[in-house]
Parts: structure tokens; C-alpha cells; sequence
């Protein structure tokens, strides 16, 4: 099935298909099938093209079967690309070029990749979709993830998942100019958030494990207690320090409630990724 936003141009679309570049950039690659070099980086711009997701259009004009719409264009030889923006040539390559230059000269005309997929997890936080937008924040460049309104999106995402430790280090590093009303509806999400994680009888099994610090029973009972709350991550931590040194301590008890927490966390959270590499370290 064709992408929308990849074309073949012909006599009856390729005027309405450059009259699109008001709204959306037109990448137009001329070239022709008995020309290999012109015919060998197609399936390059595909690709390039869908992991784009719409951000331009790309369009592939046959030379030797349009060559009246070659001609308009005054394309001298092949391979030739031309990008379009609000109706006029905005730039160019000509002779073979790699999938990198062509991406080097669209870097300067789209937003960036991270830009992208930024976007695309803004419109998933819109549906309250939290756990796909968690999941394309997630993946975004380091250097990316250090913009405040990134920070935000992400504390969203975690006080949505009830993880209050994550969210609770990222509205930390807020700087000042973000800390808007939508920043302060976070904080007093975090706070409630909080507030319900730390329940009297949370803190009775912590101040009965202070006491007993190797009380196994007590940390099964405790662990189990920070994972009803979504504290997850000191649940883990606490069946960790354990298993670390004998994974069937307890009769296997502590590594069925370990690998429980595991498995309803899913593939896909950070913490529960972190402690299954701790994990297969010791069995493999």
C-alpha cells in the first residue's frame, strides 16, 4: 500500500502535489529506470521518507515517462533532487548523492527527528495515552530530553503511571522560566501521588524492618506493600539486596514476588529493565 505522503508525479497531479508544499516541504527525486544511479537510492528515500512520518512529501518523478514535466523543471542530468517549500525551489542536489547528504540538506529545512517524535508524543499525552508517549519520550537523544518542556512531558507521563520517584527528580531540575501553572498542576499530582505512597501502615513495616533488617518475612511483606503503592522501584531494590547473594533465599518466595513485579511492570519500564539485566547477570 502506498505511504500518503510518498507520489509518483505525473501530468495530472504534479501541480497540485507543488501547490502541497505551502503546508508541507516537497522532496521531488528525478530520475529514470534505466539510469541505476538515479534508480538504486529510491527505496533509501522510502525509508527515509516514513521515518519522517509526513513531515515533507516525497515525490518521484519519472524522466523518461513525464520528460514534459523534466523539462519545466530544467533538470540537466540525473540523479537530481529538489526540495520545495511554500511553492518556490528552496534547495538541491545534483549527481548521486548519499541517503546522509540528502538528510544533511533536509536537516535544514524540517525539524529534527526528536522534534518529530516530540511532537507525536505530545499528541498521544493529548488522548491520554500515557504509557505509548512514556515509550517515544523515553527514546529521544540525551541532549534532547534536557529541554524543559521534554522534562515536563516525561513527569507527565510518570505521575500518570504512578511513578513518583521519576517524576518527582525531573520537576526537580525544571528551570524557572517552565515552572508555569501546568508545571505547578504537576507538582500538586506528585504531592497527592506521594502522600497516598507513604500510608501509616508503610511506614510500621519500615520502622519493623529497621528493627529487623534481615526479617525476611518482613521484607516479603514490605516489598509486596511498596508495589501495591507503585513503588516499585524500592521494592525492587529491597528484594534485590537479597537475592543478590542467594536468589532461593526464602524458599524461592522473594524471587516469585521479584519476578511478579517484573512481569506487571512489563518490557518496556526503565526499572524493571535495570533489575532484569541485574538479574540475567547472575544467571548467565
Amino acid at each position: 500500500m502506498q505511504s500518503p505522503f510518498i507520489v509518483e508525479l505525473n501530468e495530472q497531479n504534479f501541480r497540485q502535489v507543488l501547490e502541497g508544499s505551502v503546508t508541507t516541504p516537497v522532496l521531488i527525486h528525478f530520475w529514470a529506470p534505466s539510469h541505476q544511479e538515479s534508480s538504486v537510492i529510491r527505496p533509501q528515500l522510502n525509508t527515509l521518507a516514513q521515518s519522517y512520518n509526513g513531515a515533507f512529501t516525497l515525490a518521484f518523478l519519472d524522466c523518461e515517462k513525464e520528460h514534459h514535466i523534466a523539462s519545466q523543471f530544467g533538470v540537466q542530468a540525473l540523479p537530481t533532487i529538489a526540495l520545495f517549500v511554500n511553492g518556490q525551489p528552496a534547495d538541491g542536489l545534483g549527481g548521486p548523492q548519499s541517503i546522509e547528504a540528502i538528510q544533511a540538506m533536509l536537516a535544514k529545512h524540517l525539524p529534527s527527528q526528536d522534534e518529530l517524535d516530540f511532537q507525536q508524543a505530545m499528541a498521544l499525552l493529548q488522548s491520554q495515552e500515557h504509557t505509548q508517549a512514556l515509550t517515544i519520550l523515553e527514546k529521544l537523544e540525551d541532549e534532547f530530553k534536557q529541554k524543559g518542556e521534554v522534562k515536563l512531558a516525561l513527569a507527565e507521563c510518570y505521575l500518570a503511571l504512578q511513578q513518583a520517584s521519576f517524576a518527582s527528580e525531573l520537576l526537580a531540575q525544571i528551570p524557572l522560566e517552565y515552572q508555569d501553572n501546568y508545571y505547578k498542576g504537576l507538582v500538586a499530582k506528585l504531592e497527592l501521588l506521594q502522600q497516598a505512597a507513604n500510608s501509616p501502615e508503610l511506614q510500621n513495616l519500615e520502622q519493623k524492618l529497621s528493627l529487623k533488617p534481615d526479617d525476611l518475612a518482613i521484607v516479603l511483606e514490605l516489598s509486596l506493600a511498596y508495589h501495591q503503592v507503585n513503588r516499585d522501584e524500592e521494592a525492587l531494590q529491597l528484594l534485590w539486596s537479597f537475592l543478590k547473594a542467594d536468589l532461593n533465599t526464602k524458599d524461592g518466595e522473594l524471587k516469585k514476588a521479584f519476578m511478579d513485579i517484573l512481569a506487571a511492570l512489563g518490557q518496556g519500564h526503565p526499572v524493571a529493565g535495570k533489575y532484569r539485566r541485574q538479574l540475567y547477570s547472575m544467571l548467565y
